[in-house]
């Protein structure tokens, strides 16, 4: 072959790459756009959005049994979360969030048992409380009181009260709210205590705002509270950008939650629970309060269930751990807690609600024994 055949055959290899690179190149920028608005996307919305497509090619009906399932718990929890989002919001606007660091400045103990009171009587679900949590968190409340409301929060309400006489009885229920308050409080001890030991120096993840982790805290904000926040743009504007993050961070990460809860049930019927749990000893307990973390609905649509399975051949000490397991740490509240608190906190959190539902679940057991 020639000298000049074989230039000429490189220099049309050359163009021919140098065409199929250009043509690349102008493929990837054509798709750069789309890169980019895909980066801007949250990745737990990109994890729901997939999930909730690969399901729906592996079993099309049930995929939309679940889409309905996270409409309606999300329905049903709507306005508690727009209550609890509403006063963090409104706390923040105002800076009234000081006088609430300032009122209890140095009297972390006395904090910790009226948390632990206010958790057991306030209307808030194990999801609704968390705005309420990262905005005491971050207008530097100690976290051992925030623990103690928030461990007792999602337990026991007025109107669950009354609900529980009906399904379970009104020595259910009276024991229900001690409980609620006693793992609010021995929560929130534990905690201090760690806390005076040098643990859990940060609550919240990156981001999420700050925390107080010794004695006292000091106040922060914006100075002068105003009642009449939206009165000026400033704190108009504090107002709606507090309300739209809680909002979009528990919408994300509710919808993932229930979204797994939905899969939970519609694999591993909630009637099976009674073949695991239906003996009155230690194992049976303890295997009750880990069964409530993925069975359990929510606190209204559990006592039926709990009431049932009872009837069934549960022990009464299996179905109040169940029930304190499951309200703590059920799918949506423990999604809510790991995306809002640092690992330390979290898996504290997780031991406290477990370790308070299985001592429960004891307690009560040896009661209805006597």
């Amino acid at each position: 072959m020639s000298e000049s055949r074989i230039a000429g055959t490189c220099c049309t290899a050359e163009k021919t790459a140098m065409s199929a690179v250009a043509e690349g190149s102008g493929i990837v920028a054509s798709l750069r756009p789309l890169v980019l608005w895909a980066g801007r996307i949250d990745r737990v919305v990109l994890v729901l959005v997939g999930a909730i497509a690969a399901y729906a090619l592996y079993d099309p009906a049930r995929a939309w049994e679940s889409i309905v399932f996270v409409a309606r718990n999300f329905l049903s929890l709507l306005p508690f979360i727009l209550l609890s989002i509403g006063v963090a919001a409104y706390m923040n606007a105002t800076g009234a969030d000081n006088l609430v660091a300032r009122a209890f400045r140095g009297r972390v103990l006395t904090m910790i048992v009226l948390a632990a009171a206010m958790g057991s009587l306030s209307p808030f679900c194990s999801c609704g409380v968390i705005p309420l949590i990262a905005g005491f968190l971050a207008m530097g409340l100690p976290l051992s009181a925030v623990m103690a409301f928030w461990l007792a929060s999602p337990l026991m309400d007025p109107s669950m009260f009354v609900l529980t006489i009906g399904a379970l009885g009104l020595e259910f229920a009276i024991a229900k709210l001690l409980v609620a308050f006693s793992v609010g409080l021995i929560g929130g001890l534990v905690v201090y205590a760690i806390q005076q030991a040098g643990g859990l120096k940060h609550a919240l993840r990156p981001g999420m705002g700050g925390g107080c982790t010794g004695g006292g805290c000091t106040p922060k904000g914006m100075g002068a509270v105003r009642w009449r926040f939206w009165k000026e743009e400033p704190r108009r504007h504090i107002f709606r950008q507090s309300a739209l993050s809680n909002m979009l961070f528990l919408g994300k990460w509710l919808a993932l939650a229930f979204f797994l809860e939905s899969l939970m049930l519609a694999y591993v019927p909630g009637e099976r629970i009674v073949d695991y749990v239906g003996g009155s000893n230690a194992g049976s307990i303890f295997i009750a309060a880990l069964l409530g973390v993925p069975a359990y609905l929510n606190g209204y649509a559990a006592l039926p269930l709990v009431g049932g399975l009872i009837q069934q051949g549960m022990a009464p000490g299996a179905g109040m751990a169940f029930l304190i397991g499951g309200g703590v740490t059920s799918i949506p509240a423990a999604t809510a807690v790991w995306a809002l608190a640092r690992l330390p906190v979290f898996f504290t959190y997780l031991a406290l609600s477990l370790g308070g539902a299985f001592a429960a679940g004891l307690a009560f057991q040896a009661w209805s024994l006597l």
